[in-house]
């Protein structure tokens, strides 16, 4: 069994001291519900000279519902989301991301926050210490080759998150705090297509709040293929949210997780301002096709997930466009 490496453990009183924590040394991690990293702190895969517990910090557990939008806080548990009712009523299609997510005492920990930063995942990294030794480890940890695509210059380790896609399709934006202050963004932005550095967060800084437009014109939903029906990362799963006007497709939002390293949001914009049809549906895959890069980072062979999340996606937004009606 291998043992831990050793490292401080520290439990700030506030966001500003967190913030310092973190800034005083590059192999600080946050740590939160933990469920994400300690696992990976057990196989070796991380070894970190400091944890940062941002869990009992009031001011990142805040719900905060206005007319126009809500704000969420990034350390408030996906348990706690998906026993919100106002949520159910309003984002039905985030909780059911929420309760898609592992299992229930796994919600009862995790936080959301730390779900949308969760590490990007491949079968030549989530490995014991002793298997990965034997393959001479890979880019995204010690070695110097990717096993996915030994032909190319950055790690293809894949992000299979099920929250970020929901969120990113209803149009959500995150603030981030730093040494250098506060800072608003797209929840696009803080992702980056490189599996060892998906995060474009800098040193120092962490998630505080989602903020999540309310916009009662557009309808949502998301869909996943997993090899058991529940614990499982997706293999691969699609966020769609569209807002429908008489027999047009006014705006169409689709975002695929499992095939990239992030995920990715695919370009629809040419399907807007017509009828949702057959024809669509098939423009549409077309798009999925030429954005998704599914490679062999999972147990599933990548023929088949790239099928299957074009299926599903044709099949929710039809559904969707339906009930817009």
């Amino acid at each position: 069994m291998r043992l831990l490496n050793e490292f401080r453990f520290i439990r700030p009183e506030t966001t500003a001291q967190a913030v310092t924590a973190l800034a005083g040394s590059t192999d600080t991690r946050v740590l939160c519900g933990g469920t994400d990293l300690l696992p990976n702190l057990r196989r070796g895969l991380v070894s970190p000279g400091a944890l940062v517990d941002v869990s009992r910090l009031e001011s990142l557990q805040q719900i905060s519902w206005e007319d126009d939008r809500l704000t969420l806080g990034a350390a408030i548990t996906l348990e706690e989301l998906a026993n919100e009712p106002r949520l159910n009523r309003h984002f039905p299609a985030l909780v059911k991301a929420i309760l898609s997510v592992a299992g229930p005492s796994h919600r009862a920990a995790a936080s959301l926050g730390g779900n949308l930063c969760q590490d990007t995942r491949c079968i030549f990294y989530n490995q014991s210490d002793w298997w990965r030794r034997s393959n001479d480890y890979c880019l995204k940890f010690r070695g110097k080759l990717c096993h996915v695509m030994p032909k190319g210059d950055r790690c293809y380790a894949t992000y299979h998150g099920d929250i970020a896609p929901v969120l990113m399709a209803l149009g959500a934006q995150i603030d981030i705090i730093g040494p250098g202050g506060s800072r608003r963004l797209p929840l696009d932005g803080l992702y980056q297509e490189n599996g060892s550095h998906h995060l474009s967060l800098e040193p120092g800084e962490l998630v505080s709040t989602i903020i999540l437009p309310r916009d009662v014109q557009w309808h949502s939903g998301y869909e996943k293929v997993r090899v058991r029906d529940a614990i499982d990362f997706p293999l691969a799963g699609v966020a769609a949210a569209l807002r429908r006007e008489g027999d047009t497709l006014a705006q169409l939002r689709l975002v695929v997780t499992g095939t990239n390293s992030i995920p990715i949001r695919v370009d629809l914009s040419q399907l807007e301002g017509g009828p949702w049809s057959d024809e669509a549906a098939e423009e549409m895959a077309k798009a999925i096709r030429k954005a998704v890069n599914v490679l062999k980072t999972t147990v599933t062979g990548p023929k088949y997930r790239r099928r299957v999340v074009m299926a599903m996606a044709k099949r929710l937004v039809s559904q969707l466009w339906q009930q817009a009606a």
